[in-house]
């Protein structure tokens, strides 16, 4: 009986299960791979990550970032960004991966600022999506043209 009620002070903590790996899920841990690729994973890129994922899965804002969590587990337990990738190009069609590079490209500049860390693994993402890397270009600059570099240039 003190078992039990010692049990209601100290309860285990609530861990976050690891979501399944399918394309949403894949998609949110790439997100948080882009904000994390700069070693400072901030507020506004958190900010951000849920309102897309809010947008993309018509999720109330508590639910956005409950799904967020269910993508920073997967994000840690697949660290092959290669891997998470090819769960969007098998599983998403060529018309929607512009939208989500879109959106990859909106968490890097969330901060303010471009990482050249955080570019490589949107590079590496679109060329196995199959975006181009003239289109890429394009894609990034039609999200925030002039975007300074983080040294300022």
């Amino acid at each position: 009986m003190f078992e039990r009620l010692f049990h209601l002070f100290d309860p285990e903590p609530y861990e976050t299960p690891l979501p399944e790996a399918d394309a949403e899920h894949a998609f949110g841990a790439l997100m948080v791979r882009v904000a994390k690729a700069d070693h400072a994973y901030l507020y506004q890129e958190l900010e951000r990550i849920d309102y897309i994922l809010a947008k993309r899965n018509n999720l109330s804002a508590v639910d956005a970032a409950k799904f967020r969590a269910g993508c920073e587990k997967l994000e840690e337990a697949m660290p092959d960004t290669k891997a998470l990738s090819e769960i969007l190009a098998r599983e998403v069609p060529e018309e929607g991966r512009e939208s989500m590079f879109i959106a990859l490209w909106q968490v890097l500049l969330a901060d303010g600022l471009k990482h050249r860390s955080e570019e490589k693994v949107i590079d590496q993402v679109a060329a196995i999506l199959g975006i181009g890397a003239n289109r890429a270009t394009a894609l990034a600059a039609s999200v925030l043209p002039g975007m300074p570099n983080k040294d300022g240039t």
